[in-house]
């Protein structure tokens, strides 16, 4: 496949199922070779088949938890030797932190995976692929972040806490490389959208009304492109 991402890379978390696969098809489509990350390999794999059926490059699979912090700095090690830099980072992966509940009520082991999976894997996916960024022609970052950032959101305080966290992250890495590089480093808010995180926050809802993730996977890959010139920013997306 020919398109604007030819002849790059992608690094992509959380790309199994719904918008992170939504994004890799969408990424592949656009003729980029992408690492994709996701704790199921089973899910990974059928990802790859359909990859491939549509006529997109083979996908290199990476079936690991980002909790084992390790593996990432792998990961970068070996895009290194492989391509010599990334092109584009997608920080998708996010969990919801045990579902809703009020703040005094939530597990000591949701917290601590909310903030594992939303803000300390994208710490070490930017302290570990910000040199490869800058080692491409036109280094971009994307991360998903959520409209609970803004205002108050009962029930949802790991998840709000943490993606309000990643947002302030993000921004600050944006804000230190503005003058410095051509790195274009952005967040998207999909609003609502059907994937698995929506399903466990609200089990009785019919996700057939819902966005579905095909139809925001286009702003990803848009601000992946090397023509991109929005800056840290949080994109709103609604469908």
């Amino acid at each position: 496949m020919q398109g604007a991402m030819t002849g790059r890379v992608a690094l992509v978390t959380g790309a199994s199922r719904g918008i992170g696969a939504a994004v890799v098809r969408r990424l592949a489509a656009e003729g980029a070779e992408i690492v994709a990350i996701a704790r199921t390999q089973g899910a990974l794999e059928d990802l790859d088949d359909e990859v491939r059926a549509a006529g997109g490059k083979p996908l290199v699979l990476v079936p690991e938890d980002l909790r084992d912090f390790d593996v990432i700095d792998k990961v970068a090690a070996a895009i290194f030797q492989r391509w010599g830099r990334l092109d584009a980072l997608i920080g998708n992966a996010g969990v919801i932190g045990g579902g809703l509940s009020p703040v005094p009520h939530h597990a000591p082991d949701d917290w601590n995976e909310a903030f594992a999976v939303n803000v300390t894997a994208n710490w070490r996916l930017i302290r570990a692929c910000d040199p490869l960024l800058r080692m491409a022609d036109s280094g971009r970052a994307v991360f998903t972040t959520s409209g609970v950032t803004r205002g108050v959101h009962p029930y949802w305080g790991p998840y709000a806490a943490s993606k309000a966290a990643l947002e302030t992250m993000v921004k600050t890495w944006a804000a230190e490389v503005a003058n410095t590089t051509g790195l274009r480093i952005n967040l998207i808010d999909p609003g609502v959208v059907a994937t698995r995180l929506r399903a466990i926050a609200f089990p009785g809802e019919d996700q057939d009304k819902l966005a579905q993730p095909d139809d925001v996977a286009a702003a990803f890959v848009a601000l992946c492109r090397p023509d991109c010139v929005q800056h840290g920013d949080v994109i709103v997306v609604r469908p």
